[in-house]
């Protein structure tokens, strides 16, 4: 397993690059991430994203996939594809410390 520096800490990542332990994450995390993956700042509407993607998560053992992300976290698909370039429900999940969706590739 790979390792990376994130607030003072080693933190281990899965073979996806995702935090491999989700409960090693915390909000301060989350924007070293997204400064990671070329998003400076975390809006309100990444914020959205992002505690909806987590509170799936918790319930159901898997991250939403990105058609669920626009019926259900209030960010319609063009603003997700702004908020989150290249891959909006995989970068989401990274930045919100979870495993890759399983609908990514």
């Amino acid at each position: 397993m790979e390792t990376m520096n994130l607030t003072g800490k080693a933190i281990q990542l899965d073979a996806d690059g995702h935090l491999a332990n989700r409960n090693d994450w915390n909000e301060d995390m989350a924007r070293e991430l997204a400064a990671q993956e070329g998003i400076p700042e975390l809006t309100p509407q990444h914020w959205a994203v992002i505690n909806f993607m987590r509170k799936v998560f918790e319930k159901e053992g898997d991250a939403p996939s990105i058609r669920r992300l626009t019926k259900e976290s209030g960010v319609d698909t063009k603003a997700l594809y702004q908020l989150f370039p290249k891959g909006p429900a995989k970068r989401a999940a990274k930045i919100a410390g979870l495993p890759k969706p399983k609908g990514c590739i």
